[in-house]
């Protein structure tokens, strides 16, 4: 997937415009972003602040690294069961 330019800091930041009464469309034309981005970040981040941004991407980094650690050790297990089962 490809990194924002935008941190979620920053992120927060244009959500939190847009939540003091700028308009939308506004909030986007001035940050160079879509409405459909910006909906995407609001379901997202939404109601977040920073330190909670923090928190979800560190959770996010984990999930990932024992997702795929998972996955290695369901292969190592399922190597030798397929060389058993097939002499």
């Amino acid at each position: 997937m490809r990194k924002s330019k935008f941190t979620e800091e920053q992120i927060i930041a244009i959500l939190a415009e847009q939540e003091r009464g700028m308009s939308t469309a506004e909030v986007c034309r001035r940050h160079g972003v879509s409405s459909a981005t910006f909906y995407k970040w609001k379901a997202k981040f939404g109601g977040m602040d920073v330190s909670d941004a923090r928190k979800l991407k560190t959770l996010e980094t984990e999930n990932a690294r024992l997702k795929k650690l998972l996955a290695d050790s369901m292969l190592d297990n399922s190597l030798p069961k397929d060389l058993l089962g097939k002499s």
